[in-house]
């Protein structure tokens, strides 16, 4: 016989899987409501077509998750929620400018499908468009949203120079780094539930809680990505594994390595980041192997578990059924549970 436990485990695994599509289809519908080409056309076309490239939408199905969970209806919380995707799709025509990138998503970058000057200024009219979708909102939940979104989309910017800044910088903390990836990527995720908490007019706390939630669950998932795209298996990570050691990014396992090596290994570790062999796969392998020999590789993994246990603490402190509790966790779950 089958006890409940596993029963209830299937129920909510069932449950998250169907939420998450049909959250998906209706920001989906609705997008195609908001987001239309209009004069001029080569202001709206290129926004309409980054858009189209998909992606996970991992931010606005976790606003209309956290509004239902609340027991209020999400489709209060699709405007914020697509606010959050036109903020993510400026940031990532802005961002394929900066790298001067061809492609993104499998298709050309909007820079190379029109030209530099339409790229940036479709990712000016996104970044508007995103602000105006606050507007469905009475004043005091426009106030609310709208300060929550400025001051979460300054900290992705700051993130962001962070990021640009350690490429040429050699004194890099961690706890530089930590702040860098707080900024760049969990702020957004914490952004993102509280503003599904907002809309459905939770109480401070909760908002609070909803918030600390996402961002310690961001600062995971970063951690993680970081540790898998050096020991990730291809196959089940979705890309090539080494890149970051290839193009000598200062990771957590790359800072953490220095902390913890001896002189020779410190220097060595240091003299392969200031080369771009033209075959990178002797230099990856000999990085990986001062990252595992440094116990910074299994520091990685206890700092991923640690950001991961602090969310799922959080959950505990939330005003929301059990069920909602469970499927929180089960999202969690899921989310950090990438095969390496």
């Amino acid at each position: 016989m089958i006890d409940n436990w596993f029963l209830n485990v299937i129920f909510v695994k069932t449950f998250l899987m169907e939420g998450i599509e049909n959250y998906a289809k209706s920001l989906q519908n609705y997008l195609n409501e908001v987001v239309t080409i209009k004069e001029p056309k080569k202001l709206y076309e290129p926004i309409k077509y980054i858009v189209s490239l998909g992606g996970k939408r991992l931010r606005p199905v976790l606003t209309l998750m956290t509004c239902d969970f609340f027991n209020k209806d999400n489709k209060e919380a699709l405007p914020a929620a697509l606010a959050l995707e036109l903020f993510h799709n400026f940031s990532l025509i802005h961002d394929d400018i900066m790298d001067e990138a061809p492609l993104r998503r499998g298709k050309e970058t909007v820079h190379h499908k029109w030209d530099l000057n339409t790229g940036i200024l479709s990712g000016d009219a996104l970044l508007i468009l995103a602000y105006q979708l606050f507007e469905n909102y009475e004043p005091k939940k426009f106030s609310e949203l709208a300060k929550l979104f400025s001051t979460t989309a300054l900290q992705v910017c700051e993130g962001q120079q962070y990021d640009v800044d350690f490429e040429t910088r050699n004194d890099v903390t961690i706890p530089e780094y930590l702040k860098m990836i707080e900024y760049k990527t969990a702020v957004l995720i914490g952004a993102a539930m509280k503003m599904g908490a907002i809309v459905a007019g939770a109480s401070e706390n909760c908002k609070v809680n909803t918030y600390e939630f996402g961002r310690n669950l961001g600062i995971a998932f970063q951690l993680q990505d970081d540790y898998l795209d050096c020991f990730g298996n291809p196959k089940t990570f979705g890309k090539k594994v080494g890149g970051d050691i290839i193009t000598n990014k200062k990771t957590f396992l790359y800072l953490k390595t220095l902390q913890r090596s001896n002189e020779t290994d410190a220097r060595i570790l240091k003299q392969l980041f200031s080369i771009f062999p033209e075959d990178p796969s002797e230099k990856v392998e000999q990085v990986k192997e001062l990252y595992v020999k440094s116990g910074a590789a299994k520091e990685s993994l206890q700092e991923i578990i640690k950001y991961t246990l602090n969310a799922n603490n959080i959950i505990q402190e939330l005003n929301i059924s059990d069920k909602n509790k469970a499927v929180l966790k089960s999202f969690s779950d899921q989310l950090m549970n990438r095969k390496v």
